[in-house]
């Protein structure tokens, strides 16, 4: 990454941290994938109860695998054919596993999703909620973050689910109704009513969509 790049993105990192501080949420600044995937496993104490909301960040920094081969109680609810038991295992867990659609400067964490399990558990349920995001998810303001989850994150998820959107075919949000949309409910999270619930891992690498 070129370095002014890198001293950019650290620096904002920092200001993004102090964001979430005045939301109750806590946030660290990862250089790379390998310092995420660190941070994230010294965030999970040994045989804890860990699910996931279909992160693909925690995939790309390797934490999937890391829980997979460690002393973790790591439900894959893809290794499950009963879909809606393992959604609602998310609940109860120890820690849930996600990330963020978009993010802005200031700490407010934006979230689409189309069944809710990722946004609902995020709203309540899990004891702790572990979250990495890549800088490329950084916003300035909130209307960015929306427009950033619409426009960005939801027709890539759209096309790699196969899903017959208007946005899978444009790359554009069309404020649809369509039964295969993934846009059916919005979180803007901007600030937690539980101390030392959230943890926010800021990665500088492009991660997820």
């Amino acid at each position: 990454m070129n370095e002014n790049i890198f001293k950019r993105n650290e620096m904002l990192a920092q200001k993004v941290i102090k964001g979430l501080a005045s939301r109750n949420v806590t946030g660290y600044y990862a250089a790379s994938k390998e310092e995420a995937l660190k941070q994230a496993l010294a965030l999970i104490p040994e045989g804890a109860s860990v699910t996931m909301g279909g992160c693909m960040s925690a995939h790309e920094i390797g934490l999937v695998e890391a829980l997979k081969n460690g002393s973790y109680d790591y439900f894959d609810r893809d290794m499950t054919d009963d879909k809606r038991a393992a959604m609602l295992k998310a609940y109860d867990a120890d820690v849930y596993l996600i990330s963020a659609n978009a993010m802005t400067e200031d700490g407010i964490i934006v979230n689409i999703d189309g069944n809710a399990n990722r946004v609902s558990a995020l709203a309540y349920g899990p004891k702790k909620i572990l979250m990495i995001v890549g800088m490329n998810k950084i916003c300035s303001d909130l209307d960015g973050a929306m427009k950033r989850a619409r426009n960005v994150a939801a027709p890539i998820n759209a096309q790699r689910f196969g899903l017959s959107t208007p946005c899978s075919k444009t790359g554009a949000c069309a404020d649809c109704k369509s039964i295969d949309t993934v846009c059916c409910q919005f979180l803007i999270t901007r600030f937690s009513k539980h101390e030392d619930r959230i943890h926010v891992i800021l990665v500088n690498e492009d991660l997820g969509f």
